[in-house]
């Protein structure tokens, strides 16, 4: 007896289940995450314009949306302490920290591979025309 239900093909597949990764590239390398999730480990539990010095581009706005991203997905952590003033500060949490390892072999490569990117871009840039147009 023969299977006569054929394997589902590539084309039926959601591109984003192809790529295992891609769920925790989404969370950890969004714009501003990868830079909050180093300040905090490198100089402990911060506070809010702490965080905003250390991060001289980033705008007010856009740190708090990154930080309450980040708590969402359980990477920091928000202690609010209800003083007068009240104080709020923020700290990478144990599931922050597990990413340790990754940034480690990200700054690894980084270093061994960074200067051939840019020898590959001034290559693929002194190829490229003003006004051509690639196929």
């Amino acid at each position: 007896m023969t299977d006569t239900t054929a394997p589902a093909s590539r084309v039926d597949v959601d591109p984003e289940q192809a790529c295992p990764i891609a769920p925790v590239v989404d969370i950890v390398f969004s714009r501003w995450t990868t830079p909050i999730l180093w300040a905090l480990h490198e100089y402990g539990r911060q506070r809010f314009v702490e965080l905003e010095r250390r991060l001289v581009t980033i705008t007010p706005k856009v740190l708090t949306q990154r930080l309450r991203q980040l708590e969402r997905d359980g990477l920091v952590v928000r202690t609010y302490h209800p003083e007068v003033p009240p104080r709020v500060e923020y700290e990478i949490s144990d599931l922050g920290r597990s990413l340790a390892p990754l940034f480690a072999t990200l700054a690894e490569w980084s270093s061994a591979n960074l200067d051939k990117v840019d020898r590959a871009r001034l290559a693929y840039d002194a190829r490229e025309r003003p006004g051509s147009r690639r196929a």
